[in-house]
């Protein structure tokens, strides 16, 4: 793609991304910048009225028939009982409306993960939290609780903002450093809950908690729903074995081009009593191997990039419709669009781009969208990209 530099480019003005530096609404009247110095990865944060006048995405009849869908991952949680001798009951979508409970039925909570990736208004409610690094972000997750529904106190190991859009939830929370599980049980239910912390959370309100940090919501007063916005937290070991089998697929020697390919030689190998011994030459080739295929320049980084941007196993797409003259472009709400200082990543595939290809391609993906004047003033390669990912569905054409 060009490497020449252009104009800077500015978002589209149907975007809105809040300053980084002004107070605001949805965090209580810190900035995003003081949120994160303050807060994340920190201490928790309860908010009243963060969204106020928030609706719930989609209606409890619309929730259960996402639930009953094959292509939604879903789950039912029932309880019995209170105290130490109550029975936890897990089971998972799709769920079919004839096997949830009576709607009178308490102690039970039915919960919907991805909601974004199938309604406008779970996205633009995910917009909200678009000064946090795409590549953390998970989904949104609404769950229907009847009274005194929840899922029992437990951890995550990921930051997750609770937004209360129905309803009313009581929440308790505690940090819990020696937090016990119960054994034998299909829900990860702390054993020895101590709560430091109360709240009851009504539409519109919101509380952010940290990764470890214990806590147990219960619906209270009747049904209530609530939206989770949870972000991802990889483990060293994952991105590890991800990105290295992303780096075997493309590992490339050019000693194995032409007719005399680098194999394995050992003129020096002596008569052995050891038969059964992988000789140390032998392991330190297989290591130059490795190391020539992670010193390569880039290499690490695009393999990472390709798999923070894959969708969920459970996302598919369908052809698009060509891109016409003038047209804008809008991201498909499935897809995952990222970049590093030479790649952009979109849905586990990675180009690289440079000087004004790569401005364009970032305001794609920090926009999730392009005008027509955009879209027509880019070079053809550019032009030539977004066509194909119209034609496989990935984006759309936006008048």
């Amino acid at each position: 793609m060009s490497s020449s530099t252009g104009p800077e480019l500015r978002l589209h003005p149907d975007v809105a991304v809040p300053p980084l530096d002004q107070p605001a609404v949805l965090l209580g009247g810190l900035s995003p910048c003081d949120f994160m110095q303050k807060h994340w990865q920190r201490t928790p944060l309860l908010v009243r009225q963060a969204l106020p006048g928030v609706q719930p995405p989609l209606t409890r009849a619309d929730l259960f028939k996402l639930a009953e869908s094959e292509e939604v991952e879903s789950r039912l949680v029932t309880r019995r009982g209170r105290g130490p001798d109550e029975i936890w009951h897990l089971e998972r979508g799709p769920l079919p409306r004839r096997r949830l409970p009576a709607l009178k039925q308490p102690d039970w909570t039915v919960l919907v993960q991805g909601l974004d990736l199938h309604l406008p208004s779970a996205q633009a409610l995910l917009a909200q939290f678009r000064f946090i690094p795409q590549a953390r972000l998970d989904d949104l997750m609404v769950s229907w609780a009847a009274e005194g529904g929840g899922v029992g106190p437990h951890f995550d190991s990921y930051d997750v903002f609770l937004i209360q859009v129905q309803g009313q939830r009581r929440w308790r929370i505690g940090r819990m450093p020696d937090a016990r599980l119960r054994p034998d049980l299909p829900v990860k239910i702390i054993e020895n809950f101590q709560p430091e912390q109360e709240w009851e959370l009504s539409p519109g309100d919101m509380l952010y908690l940290p990764p470890g940090w214990a806590h147990d919501g219960d619906a209270v007063g009747g049904e209530c729903m609530t939206c989770s916005v949870g972000f991802r937290s990889p483990m060293r070991s994952e991105l590890a074995r991800e990105t290295l089998l992303r780096l075997a697929d493309a590992a490339e020697d050019e000693g194995d081009e032409g007719v005399r390919p680098v194999v394995y030689a050992d003129p020096g190998q002596s008569a052995t009593t050891a038969p059964g011994r992988i000789p140390a030459e032998l392991v330190e080739f297989a290591a130059d191997g490795l190391r020539r295929v992670l010193e390569e320049a880039g290499a690490l980084e695009r393999a990472l990039g390709e798999y923070l941007s894959e969708p969920k196993p459970t996302v598919s797409f369908e052809f698009g419709d060509p891109l016409p003259a003038g047209s804008g472009v809008v991201l498909d709400a499935r897809s995952c669009m990222l970049y590093d200082a030479h790649h952009v990543f979109m849905n586990g595939d990675s180009w690289h781009a440079a000087g004004e290809d790569a401005q364009v391609l970032q305001l794609l993906a920090d926009a999730r969208r392009l005008d027509g004047n955009t879209v027509s003033a880019a070079s053809a390669a550019v032009r030539g990209l977004l066509e194909q990912w119209c034609d496989d569905g990935w984006i759309h054409p936006m008048s």
